[in-house]
């Protein structure tokens, strides 16, 4: 193989110009006459001749002049761009064999740049023919980014003469030492150009082909530009991007159109009823028997029959989603009717040309029907299906824009379009995909989803046929692309400024980009910026502005190989196999959404979730498992204006027409016309008139909650309305205070005004044309799309990079961060990444100029406005609302304020509480606080400079160092004084005197220096760093706190000979620095940079995390009978006299606050255990004072129910209990005149039954219903005590009425009764409940894990108490670590009960006694916290009241059922003397009367009676009765 290179560039170039001068005479006679014999020959063979793109392109291309070729899908413009390249390799191979040139140096010849991998990987193959047909020895090199690098090494060992690249695999090249292979480039081809030209990574394709062009033009003459395109408006604006401004490019347009035959198809009589014509047999797979509202029961099995009545079909649908969802029901209905239509659906042996087998033929026999393809899907998986289609293994693909392009996917003869393809050049584009030859008829088929998108689509297919395709615009000077471009120049080269303008201002998109914005965009990436609240973001590059130089910094050239291009990351998993391979990617929160074992659809196939790591999920496949389809975010596409204004301009036509005649001139069919005229005229019906190009309505309607909307139904398109709805948004705010939600579609704005008593006047969404930018300016950096944007943007812009190469950053760090960064840019208009954002959005997302003749033609009433008020939503109106529901689901970009202070362990608030502490020194961890001033002054190794560019980005972050102070901050083997001197001469450094003292700061800071502190700025450096800078002393000591930990005042006044006391008052009250006690050790109040403190808290946590090692389940359950008082009063026998009385019992109470328990175990086992004895009067006492509270928590069967008690003074804020929000409320009028009497005030039970016309028994039982369910309480305790469900007495007057003889009321009703809503009146926010929660449970358990809360029915679980946890911890109330083996990762503690676990004695050591509790005493943690000890028996043990568990060491071992009538062991191991004595322990607490009576029938769920185990339990205490055992006899 023979190369050619820059060495004999001239020569061959001049001899080839001499042989394009002989054929410029030419004429389009004989289109071949410029070529050679050899590609003559070949092309004559081939074809029957040259289209007329090619005859005519060729005239062009021959000339040497850029040349623009637009043509219809199969016209040959592919080739006829390739071979006139091919045709001059040829030829000077020829001379170089002839001996007529020497041979050159090896290097590419011809870059054909396509914007899909899929469609380089076709050109590859399809190259192929022409270069073995004309016998040539050409390369071809292909180069994406899924080229292994082995690959790519060889690739600069042997360059190829033809590369086919995309436009980042290109920008690598171009970025590093790849590109000497490309200094020789003469040709480069862009492929379907129209595809990138109005984005952003079309401006990023345009500064790489002009940085090609200064690569190559050093050994020659410029390149040529051939761009390949589909029909674009205008075409001369797609031929200035291609080649620049100020040069000159033909443009080649043959007036090809390819004949369409179109039909928009609805497959049910009336849209708004599709169930009417569903007859059951196709299903979507809802499982309920409900009407079906949605059409696409009707849409599957018509997409059936048309993929049956076609060899080949594509089906075109918006997002990844739908292509799932889709091809997955086709494939179900296929499978369900039973019918094979292709012979070769059978994968079999050499079914594919080489012989192979396709790997999903490999794994089953017979494939499906349809598959999907986008471009979530690996290149693998997605040219595995286009070969599957290609060769007739399946006849149908499911597709999102991933094949739109002109990728040749052979003889499709059906494009099916579901939903609009919502622009003109978009469909055209899809519906070329079918009859893909030049002459062919492209059939195409469009399936609306609903009305609206049946109007758009009859509007879109007629603009199809007549070719009104929408115009192309350019982005202008996108800052984020050309600080990113400017990073990658000068990581390899020291540039010029003056000569990388130039460059940069020869594309189009940067042609008027000025000098001002260019010095702007380096002033940003030299991390200068007129803030020092800047200075974190590391510097990209070095700008020397005296020197007029630009040069990367360390790690430059790896920062843009790993942050390459221009489409955004958002955070995508990497769907793998085990071995590695690639199958494609999931969005990041569906992942989190997903489980080990769960199955899931990609590409139509069923994948099985094995491992979810950090970056990647890991999948085996399910074949024919059931799987949940996948969903992405932000696959939405907007309706452009002018789309908009020809609907409006048809539907006010199309309102009175016939529908035979829609038929025939919208491509409709019938039902579809019916269908239309219908909701045009329903829509007429309900607002006088059709929302259309000259009438605006306003539509004003109360929803299903009673709230105002008012809405604007226009046709204009979501870029006029998202700007239009942010214009009224802002209008609302300040002009009438309501903060309103004013949403948009493709179909107008719909405004919610939730607190309007009258309905919405016009006049609110009304803007004066004037007015609309500044109101949509000020309202957008505070919206959503705003933040999204600015992310997106600031990583383009390589503000933040990826932290890892190759690894994805999770997208909620990116919002985070981005987050950050757009607090600090918002006080800096100028800064470019804000500047690019607001263009963006106001240029590229909204249509400004055409919002501004639609509001101008409203105020000129050349478009009529009509006001109207309906009852429910007029069909313009539903559609709105249905699209905004699909679109804007998942919108939203800025975290809000609950997840950044979940986020950040520390907000403004908890740093006010942590500041008025005490004890703040002794949270503060003095290690901790060591390594962060090390951290923040580079005195770690990791933070210590190794060149002088990172000895600078240190002067810029600390100030002022001396030469000792420098000497320490430098690595190892490296001199701060050479490095310094080094700086000084470049004038990145000065040398000054502060305060006495000599001292080097970055030059940068000479005038901040010179202003706060009158220090003398050395000679030569450039105005800009002269500048004159506003609070000089603040800007020097919020930089000295930044850097510092908690410093005295006299530390800067030391430092700098000034009073730095005004400043910092200065700056604590702006927020950024606070005052306390906070340095360990210290005598006097400190300053702290807020964030500084933030972070030496942190270190602190995380040095007392480490300090515990977590104890087992044995030990933690000894632990909380301590933590609890379990016994530490020795309990006395039942008939002793009590003596603990009411103050120990409001003692134990305080912590078990919201505990739901029943009365009997309240009252025989939780407070007795805990006071030691128990009377229950004292209980009784505390209720009728008032000071305690009970509340019902749930009944447990007929006759019980549990309660919670609460402090009076508490309960506002710990109540009710946590589980109650799942209680059902009691229905039934007894219970609503109970609630109603109630409401009037406390009362009685004859109260009730006097005043109540209901029996007694009825009331009795209401009257319990409600108090189980938390919504009536008693002033008593005894009524909780007393059977349920007997008759209740009541005085009956007979005989003489005042007799002395009356009935007693009975305990189960005596006391007051009254509502429990009075006590949670007035109740405080969600926060402090949930911080009370928290630190009640926190002294309840000692140790708090995701356990406990589950088990106390914690709405939310865990994670709604996390924040308030963290907080706690941050204040030092608690400490988080891993304390307990086995439980939840994030545990919380109090710092005592740490001490207390960690002093637990041994196991071995302990206490050899045996304890026994309650199955439901909180200090019994087995059913909760801990599990159950499985049993071989399959009998389980629970959390029954009445029921206990004999624990010892932690361990559990016997289990007495509830009722006492059986015993279960839960230990296996327990037998003989340990046994023996277990039985006896539980016999005792049963004679003393703890237990209540216990009836043994069984025993490990066997009959004890004559059982081995009878004479243990007899021995132990027990005695015999004819069918059972019993304690106390």
């Amino acid at each position: 193989m023979r190369f050619f290179g820059p060495g004999g560039r001239g020569r061959s170039i001049q001899g080839l110009r001499m042989s394009e001068k002989a054929t410029m005479e030419t004429t389009l006679e004989d289109p071949l006459a410029p070529f050679s014999e050899p590609v003559r020959k070949w092309f004559t063979a081939s074809f029957k001749g040259a289209t007329p793109a090619q005859a005519l392109g060729w005239e062009s291309i021959s000339s040497g002049a850029d040349t623009l070729i637009c043509a219809p899908t199969g016209s040959g413009k592919t080739l006829a761009s390739f071979l006139w390249g091919i045709d001059r390799l040829s030829r000077l191979h020829h001379d170089i064999a002839a001996g007529a040139i020497p041979e050159p140096e090896p290097g590419v010849r011809l870059v054909y740049v396509s914007p899909l991998k899929a469609l380089s990987y076709d050109i590859e193959r399809n190259l192929r023919a022409p270069l073995r047909g004309i016998g040539l020895d050409i390369s071809v090199g292909l180069r994406t980014g899924d080229t292994p690098q082995s690959e790519r090494n060889r690739m600069r060992r042997e360059p190829p003469e033809i590369l086919i690249t995309t436009p980042e695999s290109l920008y690598l090249m171009i970025s590093s030492g790849a590109r000497d292979i490309l200094t020789g480039v003469e040709t480069v081809i862009v492929d379907e150009i129209h595809a990138v030209a109005a984005t952003k990574r079309g401006t990023h394709l345009a500064l790489t082909l002009e940085r090609l062009e200064h690569l190559a033009r050093e050994g020659g003459p410029r390149l040529q530009r051939i761009g390949l395109s589909a029909t674009q408006r205008p075409l001369e604006r797609i031929a200035g991007f291609l080649s620049g401004p100020g040069r000159e490019c033909k443009v080649v347009d043959p007036g090809q159109r390819k004949e369409l035959d179109l039909e928009i198809v609805v497959p049910v009589e009336d849209m708004t009823a599709p169930e009417a014509d569903h007859d059951g047999s196709h299903d979507d797979g809802s499982a309920d028997d409900a009407p079906i509202r949605s059409i696409w029961p009707a849409i599957y099995p018509e997409l059936l029959a048309q993929v049956r009545a076609h060899t080949s079909t594509i089906v075109f649908v918006n997002n990844r989603r739908a292509a799932e969802r889709l091809a997955q029901r086709l494939n179900d209905l296929d499978q369900e009717t039973g019918e094979v239509e292709s012979p070769n659906r059978t994968a079999t042996e050499g079914s594919e040309p080489n012989g192979a087998v396709p790997a999903k033929a490999r794994e089953t026999e017979a494939l499906p029907l349809a598959r999907a393809h986008h471009g979530s899907l690996s290149h693998e998986e997605r040219t595995e299906v286009e070969e599957q289609l290609k060769s007739g293994l399946i006849p149908c693909l499911v597709a999102t824009s991933s094949l739109e392009l002109g990728i040749d996917m052979g003889a499709v003869d059906l494009v099916v379009q579901v939903e609009s393809p919502k622009s003109v050049a978009r469909g055209l584009q899809r519906i070329g995909r079918a009859g893909h030859g030049l002459g062919e008829t492209s059939k195409g088929r469009i399936f609306p989803k609903f009305r609206g998108d049946l109007l758009e689509s009859a509007v879109v297919t007629r603009r199809m046929r007549e070719g009104l395709i929408e115009e192309t615009v350019i982005p202008v000077n996108p800052l984020d692309v050309l600080a990113q471009h400017l990073v990658s120049m000068a990581a390899l080269d020291k540039w010029d400024t003056d000569e990388a303008y130039e460059l940069v201002r020869r594309t189009t998109p940067f042609a008027e980009l000025s000098l001002e914005q260019f010095d702007n965009v380096l002033d940003m990436l030299d991390g200068r910026y007129p803030s020092d609240r800047f200075a974190e973001l590391r510097p990209r590059l070095v700008w020397d502005r005296t020197g007029k130089t630009i040069e990367g910094r360390k790690g430059a050239r790896s920062l843009v190989v790993t942050n390459a291009g221009t489409i955004p990351d958002r955070g995508l998993y990497g769907v793998h196999l085990p071995d590695g391979r690639r199958v494609g990617e999931l969005d990041e929160e569906m992942v989190y959404e997903a489980r080990a074992g769960q199955v899931f659809l990609l590409g139509a196939s069923s994948w099985r979730i094995q491992e979810i790591t950090r970056d990647r999920v890991i999948v085996i496949p399910a074949p024919g498992v059931p799987g949940a389809i996948p969903f992405w975010k932000g696959d939405g596409i907007g309706r452009p204006a002018e789309l908009g204004e020809a609907i409006g301009a048809f539907a006010r036509e199309a309102v009175n027409a016939d529908p035979a005649e829609l038929e025939k001139s919208h491509d409709l069919d019938p039902r579809a016309a019916r269908n239309l005229i219908a909701y045009l005229k329903d829509q007429q019906d309900a607002t006088r008139v059709v929302p259309s190009d000259t009438t605006v309505v306003i539509e004003r309607f109360r929803d299903e909650i009673g709230d105002w909307r008012l809405v604007v139904l226009s046709p204009w398109g979501g870029r006029v309305h998202a700007a239009w709805g942010l214009a009224i948004a802002r209008k609302l705010r300040d002009e009438h205070g309501l903060e309103a939600d004013a949403i948009h579609s493709d179909d107008g704005i719909a405004v919610h005004l939730p607190d309007a008593d009258e309905p919405p006047a016009a006049e609110l969404v009304l803007i004066e044309p004037d007015e609309l930018e500044d109101l949509v300016v000020r309202e957008l950096g505070s919206s959503a799309l705003f933040g999204a944007r600015f992310r997106e943007n600031a990583a383009r812009s390589l503000l933040l990079p990826r932290a890892y190469p190759g690894k994805r950053t999770p997208l909620w760090q990116q919002r985070l961060k981005a987050q950050s960064l757009l607090e600090v840019a918002q006080d800096f208009p100028r800064f470019p990444v804000i500047l690019e954002t607001y263009r963006e959005c106001l240029q590229d997302v909204f249509d400004l100029p055409a919002l501004d003749r639609l509001l101008r033609g409203i105020h000129s009433r050349e478009i009529s406005l009509v006001e109207v008020e309906t009852q429910t939503a007029s069909p313009f109106a539903s559609s709105l609302l249905f699209d905004y529901v699909a679109t804007y689901m998942y919108e939203g970009d800025t975290p809000n304020a609950e997840r950044r202070a979940t986020a950040l362990s520390l907000d403004r608030e908890l740093l006010r509480e942590l500041l008025g502490q005490d004890e703040l020194r002794e949270l503060i961890d003095e290690d901790a606080l060591a390594e962060v001033e090390a951290s923040l002054q580079h005195l770690t190794e990791n933070g210590k400079a190794s060149d002088r560019d990172g000895l600078q980005q240190i002067l810029r972050r600390l100030g002022d160092l001396s030469a000792e102070e420098a000497e320490a901050r430098v690595a190892e083997g490296y001199s701060a004084a050479s490095m310094l001197e080094n700086l000084i001469t470049e004038r990145r450094a000065a040398k000054v005197r502060i305060n006495g003292e000599e001292r080097f700061i970055a030059a940068e800071d000479a005038g901040l220096f010179r202003d706060a502190l009158g220090v003398s700025p050395p000679a030569g450096l450039p105005a800009d760093f002269l500048a004159e800078r506003e609070d000089p002393m603040v800007a020097l000591l919020s930089r000295y706190a930044r850097t510092h930990g908690p410093f005295p005042t006299a530390w800067p006044r030391e430092r700098y000979g000034a009073d730095p006391t005004p400043a910092l008052k200065e700056m604590e009250a702006g927020g950024t620095v606070v005052r306390g006690e906070i340095r360990p050790g210290g005598t006097e109040r400190e300053w702290c940079d807020a964030e500084v403190l933030r972070r030496v808290r942190r270190a602190s946590l995380a040095h007392l995390r480490q300090e515990v090692e977590p104890a087992d389940g044995a030990a933690y359950a000894r632990f909380l009978a301590s933590w609890q008082g379990i016994d530490r009063h020795r309990p006395l026998r039942k008939d002793a006299r009590p003596g603990a009385g009411t103050d120990r019992l409001r003692e134990i109470l305080v912590p078990l606050q919201g505990v739901a328990l029943t009365q009997s175990v309240w009252e025989n086992d939780v407070l007795p255990r805990r006071l030691g004895s128990y009377s229950p009067t004292w209980l009784d006492e505390l209720c009728t004072s008032g000071e305690v509270v009970w509340i019902g928590a749930g009944a447990v069967g007929r006759t019980d129910g549990r309660v919670a008690l609460y402090f009076r003074e508490d309960v506002r804020l710990a109540g009710p209990p946590p589980a109650n929000v799942k209680l059902e409320k009691p229905e039934g009028e007894i219970h609503d005149a109970i609630r109603e009497r109630l409401a009037a005030g406390p009362a009685f039970w004859l109260d009730l039954v006097g005043e109540l016309d209901h029996p007694a028994e009825e009331l009795h039982s209401a009257l319990w219903d409600l108090a189980f369910a938390g919504e009536i309480t008693n002033d008593s305790f005894a009524p909780l005590r007393a059977p349920r469900l007997r008759s209740v007495p009541t005085y009956e007057p007979g005989g003489r009425r005042f007799s002395r003889r009356r009935a007693a009321t009975g305990p189960t009703v005596q006391g007051r009764w009254s509502l429990t809503e009075a006590l949670f009146r007035n109740a405080p926010a969600a926060g402090p409940k949930l911080r009370a929660q928290a630190e009640l449970m926190l002294e309840r358990y000692g140790i708090l894990t995701r356990e406990m809360a589950l088990a106390e029915g914690i709405p939310g679980g865990f994670s709604t108490l996390y924040p308030e946890l963290s907080n706690l911890e941050v204040l030092g109330t608690a400490r988080r670590g891993y304390f307990v083996e086995g439980l939840g990762g994030a545990q919380f503690a109090l710092s005592g009960a740490v001490e207390r676990l960690r002093a637990l004695p041994a196991e071995e050591n302990g206490p050899d006694g045996f304890t026994v509790l309650a199955a439901t005493d909180p200090a019994s943690p087995w059913g909760s916290t801990l599990p159950w000890p499985k049993l071989e028996s399959g009998r389980k043990a629970a959390r029954s009241a009445g029921a206990y568990v004999l624990a010892r060491a932690g361990h559990p071992l016997l289990y007495v059922e509830r009722g006492g009538k059986g015993i279960l062991r839960l230990d296996p191991g327990l037998e003989g003397g340990e046994l023996a004595t277990a039985l006896g322990t539980v016999a005792e607490e049963a004679n003393a009367g703890r237990l209540g009576q216990l009836k043994i029938e069984r025993f490990d769920g066997e009959p004890v009676l004559g059982s081995s185990f009878e004479q243990l339990l007899v021995a132990a205490g027990f005695s015999r009765q004819p069918r059972r055992l019993v304690a106390p006899a």
